[in-house]
């Protein structure tokens, strides 16, 4: 057997190893001028794959190939603010538009009461 492909995977799963480090996860803290930490925290997904054949005709011929992808998204923002530490989610994107009327709807009732208030406190 070839040892190609087992070289394509190696190396593949090396570069990924090259892009997500622990940095990837738990970022770097940063703090702002009135002593507050922010911490920012992400989910990281992995995905590859490869394939590949070798011929019988030559001893040379190796058909293959290895792909591979890293998601980084963020999940929350730890604050630390004077020895309390605190979870900030980050909101999921709307995906669907159903989604998205959902987000609006808090915002749509904000400006329809203060509309209603405005039109009490004119008469």
């Amino acid at each position: 057997m070839s040892q190609k492909l087992p070289n394509m995977l190696e190396n593949t799963i090396q570069k990924i190893r090259e892009m997500v480090d622990v940095n990837s996860v738990i970022g770097e803290p940063i703090t702002t001028p009135d002593g507050v930490t922010i911490i920012p925290v992400s989910k990281v997904s992995v995905g590859f794959g490869g394939g590949g054949s070798d011929f019988v005709k030559n001893e040379n011929s190796f058909g293959g190939g290895v792909g591979g992808g890293v998601k980084v998204t963020p999940i929350c923002f730890l604050i630390v603010k004077d020895g309390n530490v605190r979870m900030m989610p980050v909101a999921e994107p709307a995906n669907t538009t159903a989604d998205r009327i959902v987000e609006m709807v808090p915002d749509t009732l904000d400006k329809l009461t203060a509309y209603l208030d405005s039109k009490k406190a004119a008469k």
